[in-house]
């Protein structure tokens, strides 16, 4: 059992708090409704004594396309009618990455404890987010846990088609940038001091270009400890930033308003969001939950801040369409499909019809996401050659024109 830690409110109105065990947040909330305590926050913790789990301290992530051949492999032997030790022992057996074994052997014995398959993913979430735990707690508790492989398998095999095309479309930008930082790089510490010394002989006044380039080459090469010092430290203090709540929350609502990529990356986000949504709700997952778990698949503090403000909402008896709307995420045509779906009761339907909108727009956008920055770079490059004619052959210009002249 999962330990979490609560607070609420009597029926009399007065504050309480403590610790429960449940299997799952949703399970958690009930037993405290149960007990007559309106729940007001509610997250996973640690009982008190329960001594730290180094292995799970220490778990990393696993690839993603590991994870969809572990559900694609689990929704196999699952329909084939292998039973889930059998089965989670085979797997362990042949898994290649640690993370994925480590988990895996730990699920075998766990099962073999008596424990249920989604509770024993629990104690495992860098390898099986909640939304995994959850679709395999309902197709525990329907029957149909080979349904909710595949659903996941699906799931992530076209999450790990939009990263690819993702990264397909910056992989050509990323790489001119990367060359101009190294071009930079060698023609301040080799080129310019060599022109910087044939400049010196001649002693000539030289223009404010070229006295920037100098000076910069000059730092370059005299300082470049402190530079790397200096670039070491800002990575250091971006890192903890980011890893900040208020950081990365500021960071991620930023991204969203991005030029170029930022509306790829709401559109990306919000397929993701209508997409996981979709199958939680065609699982059986109640509407609070389905959106308190949608919360962390996104993997965007702002607009999983959105999505936790729609979950509060539901829960005070608003629709799903007036939280929706008051997010500001979506567009209208997206909101004609939530009003749709509550009228007729499809909204995982639509939802789903929502999430393959998105994903055009987003495909559509990242083919022409290339001939939208190969302007951007055509003219960073230009600047670059600006720079280096007006520092450096015009004065070479002009000491020729001197020589001639004299």
């Amino acid at each position: 059992m999962a330990v979490f830690d609560y607070q609420g409110r009597t029926r009399e109105g007065q504050a309480v708090s403590g610790q429960l065990e449940a299997a799952n947040e949703q399970a958690a909330a009930e037993q405290l409704l149960r007990r007559g305590i309106l729940p007001t926050a509610l997250k996973a913790g640690r009982s008190r004594g329960q001594a730290i789990d180094w292995q799970q301290l220490w778990e990393s992530k696993i690839d993603l396309p590991e994870l969809v051949m572990f559900t694609r492999q689990m929704y196999a032997l699952t329909k084939a009618g292998i039973p889930i030790m059998r089965a989670i022992h085979g797997l362990a057996e042949s898994a290649h990455g640690k993370a994925l074994r480590r988990a895996l052997v730990a699920l075998e014995e766990e099962l073999g404890n008596g424990r249920p398959l989604s509770q024993a993913m629990q104690a495992h979430p860098k390898v099986f987010n909640s939304l995994f735990v959850a679709l395999i707690h309902v197709g525990e508790n329907t029957g149909q846990l080979e349904e909710s492989f595949l659903q996941l398998a699906n799931y992530f095999e076209l999450e790990l088609e939009t990263r690819k095309r993702i990264k397909a479309a910056i992989r050509y930008p990323s790489f001119v940038l990367l060359a101009i930082a190294v071009a930079m790089v060698i023609l301040n510490i080799f080129v310019i001091p060599t022109f910087a010394g044939i400049f010196a002989k001649f002693g000539a006044q030289l223009p404010w270009a070229t006295r920037v380039l100098l000076a910069t080459s000059h730092f370059f090469v005299h300082y470049w400890w402190l530079m790397g010092l200096g670039v070491i430290a800002l990575v250091v203090a971006w890192l903890r930033w980011i890893g900040s709540p208020k950081g990365a929350l500021r960071w991620h609502g930023y991204q969203l308003k991005l030029p170029i990529v930022g509306s790829i990356i709401e559109r990306s986000l919000l397929a993701r969001f209508c997409r996981s949504f979709a199958m939680m709700l065609r699982a059986g997952v109640p509407l609070n939950s389905a959106l308190g778990m949608v919360a962390e698949a996104v993997d965007n503090h702002f607009v999983a801040g959105k999505v936790r403000e729609m979950k509060t909402g539901v829960e005070r008896g608003e629709s799903l369409l007036r939280n929706a709307g008051h997010s500001g995420l979506f567009t209208p045509l997206v909101m004609q499909m939530f009003a749709v779906g509550e009228e007729t009761g499809q909204v995982d339907v639509l939802l789903q019809e929502a999430a393959e909108y998105y994903e055009r727009e987003v495909d559509y956008d990242l083919k022409s996401l290339t001939a939208r920055i190969e302007p951007i770079l055509l003219v960073i490059v230009a600047g670059m050659v600006l720079v280096l004619a007006l520092g450096i052959f015009t004065p070479m210009w002009d000491m020729m024109r001197a020589i001639k002249g004299g």
